[in-house]
């Protein structure tokens, strides 16, 4: 288990800092990840990585000089919120475009398709490409809902070469799509990660047993089998892998491929040996020529017991700019020259503060409410964290407690300060918005972050918040969470709770009813409707591929907005004192 740390929020934040602090001659930090410390050829692309802390050597492993320009670096196995890549691709652009790369994860291609839109308005050329490598996580007929997991260095290394060497945007696209199509990947699991603070694993595998085809965010495996030998385990991947050659591939010709072996966290180096072993003489086997074996910890998953192979199918270019220099804090070959930025170089994006639009005084006292509301999101978001997780864990990756702690804080934060500074409460909101997007990222912190925008935008800065202008709020939170994530009710997701409270709450105003008595009303339908989802199979998102193992239990996010709306219902009736428990305020889980 994870045994080193202080505050497991603040632990995403601190290993940046000793990262960047002992990896200096390659990286600096920037506000939303790190950037390249060496100076980068004028007029090239920019290759900007990222997605979820926890898996280091990925991704600020990877750059330096003929490797990624940047990496944006989210909060423990979720993905950085469209500010910090939107950050870490302006200080990485060298005037040629910017190209996006990561894993195909929900809230990576949220995040970083809105960075995208941003930079394209600043009239900065942007491409992204989503790496979809593991096989175990669609069928071959669906391979654009593919997870990226070891996969992700085979595109990142030959995208980064291709722009090194001056291709144009293009054809490092290209490239890139070229690459993410040749290679294949395969994972097996024996015990689940442990995350900072927590005292269980995301998943658990009996004693003896294997999972198969797990993913790297703790997600469990579509499968188990009795543990093999080292030789075993060897046939099994390869032959996983070999019945699923890339289209225009000749095999018969003596292919090359690359194979990587990687170790997620805890498997030992010798034992990757011994498992490599029958793995080379597999691919000989298969009349295949392995070109730089790779065999180590590339992306890990903290303290996973269990290795993935991957195959990367090569042609005379993808070889070639896999071969070429690079020098990375976690990837290095050839010789390199790289120059060390100049002292006027090295600044960091600084961001200006806010300035506070004019307000009422209605608007001002409204904001105080809402202020008290976020409160108390955050007192029963603090006290059900572990709970949340732990529903999440059951067929996603466990995050979910820990990022909306994350978020709801920051979003506190935010409004506290906007407040004391004479905000109104669309001001107060919007800038609690921002600041929950940007400081949960991954998938809930991109969709509260668009909840709360909604209802600031509804509210204005210029009267007090009524219960038509609330109502019309939340009807443009649900609108454009839908709308953004696609995501619609019987998928299981919060959409299922914020359709009904959204419906329950517009008839109750339209009847009569105060904005209290009406939100507490919609609040009971909240409440039932995430106990509903415990009949629902996910159909997004992370737990899609796990989704019998979620049958029987509530949608983590649809908890934690029945949770919130009850808690603020409490605020409403000036009973800031919201109860805390799951056993009084939401779903009881169907055994």
């Amino acid at each position: 288990m994870t045994r080193l740390f202080n505050e497991p929020a603040a632990f995403a934040d601190e290993m940046i800092e000793g990262f960047v602090a002992s990896h200096g001659r390659w990286v600096k930090r920037v506000s939303g990840g790190v950037v390249r410390n060496t100076k980068s050829t004028p007029d090239t692309v920019a290759l900007v990585i990222g997605g979820g802390s926890g898996h280091y050597p990925a991704f600020a492993g990877l750059v330096g000089q003929g490797l990624a320009h940047g990496a944006a670096m989210g909060n423990l196995f979720a993905s950085p919120s469209a500010q910090q890549v939107y950050n870490v691709a302006k200080a990485s652009n060298n005037g040629a475009g910017v190209l996006l790369g990561y894993g195909n994860y929900a809230g990576d291609v949220l995040h970083f398709n809105q960075a995208q839109d941003r930079l394209r308005k600043d009239g900065i050329d942007c491409r992204s490409i989503a790496v979809t490598d593991d096989v175990s996580s669609a069928p071959l007929a669906e391979r654009t809902k593919r997870r990226g997991i070891a996969g992700d260095l085979t595109v990142f290394k030959v995208a980064a070469a291709a722009a090194e060497a001056g291709h144009s945007m293009d054809d490092v696209m290209a490239i890139a799509e070229r690459a993410n199509d040749r290679t294949r990947s395969f994972g097996v699991a024996f015990t689940g990660c442990t995350l900072p603070g927590a005292d269980h694993p995301l998943f658990s595998v009996p004693e003896g047993r294997m999972a198969v085809g797990m993913g790297i965010h703790g997600e469990p495996g579509i499968g188990e089998t009795d543990i093999p030998t080292a030789d075993e385990l060897a046939e099994l991947l390869v032959a996983k892998l070999l019945t699923e050659v890339p289209e225009g591939v000749r095999t018969s010709t003596g292919a090359r491929v690359v194979p990587i072996l990687n170790g997620l966290g805890s498997v030992k180096y010798e034992e990757l040996f011994v498992v490599y072993r029958r793995v080379a003489q597999l691919l000989a086997e298969a009349g295949l020529e392995a070109v730089d074996p790779q065999v180590g910890e590339l992306v890990t998953s903290f303290d996973m017991a269990g290795t993935s192979l991957t195959l990367f199918w090569l042609d005379d270019e993808l070889e070639s700019l896999w071969n070429a220099p690079a020098d990375a804090p976690a990837f290095r070959r050839g010789a390199v020259t790289a120059e060390a930025l100049e002292a006027s170089d090295a600044g960091d994006l600084s961001e200006a503060e806010q300035l506070i639009p004019e307000a009422t005084a209605e608007s001002r006292a409204g904001a105080v409410r809402v202020l008290a509301a976020l409160g108390a999101a955050k007192n029963v978001v603090d006290a059900n964290a572990d709970e949340l997780g732990r529903i999440d864990a059951i067929a996603g990756d466990g995050d979910h407690g820990i990022g909306m702690e994350r978020g709801v804080r920051a979003a506190v934060d935010a409004a506290r300060d906007a407040v004391a500074r004479g905000a109104g409460a669309a001001t107060t909101l919007h800038f609690a918005a921002d600041a929950w997007a940007d400081k949960a990222g991954g998938t809930s912190g991109a969709l509260w972050g668009m909840a709360l925008r909604a209802v600031g935008d509804a509210v204005g800065d210029t009267k007090a918040p009524d219960a038509g202008a609330v109502a019309a709020g939340v009807a443009g939170a649900a609108f454009a969470i839908m709308d953004f994530g696609k995501a619609k009710p019987g998928d299981k997701t919060l959409v299922d709770v914020l359709v009904p409270f959204r419906d329950a709450l517009t008839a109750c105003v339209n009847a009569g009813m105060s904005l209290t008595e009406a939100w507490g009303a919609a609040a009971t339908v909240a409440q039932q409707a995430a106990e509903d989802t415990a009949q629902l199979l996910p159909l997004m998102g992370r737990a899609r591929p796990h989704a019998e193992k979620s049958l029987g239990t509530p949608d983590a996010g649809a908890v934690s907005m029945a949770l919130i709306v009850r808690a603020i219902h409490n605020t409403l009736t000036e009973n800031t004192s919201a109860k805390n428990t799951l056993s009084n305020n939401t779903v009881k889980e169907n055994a």
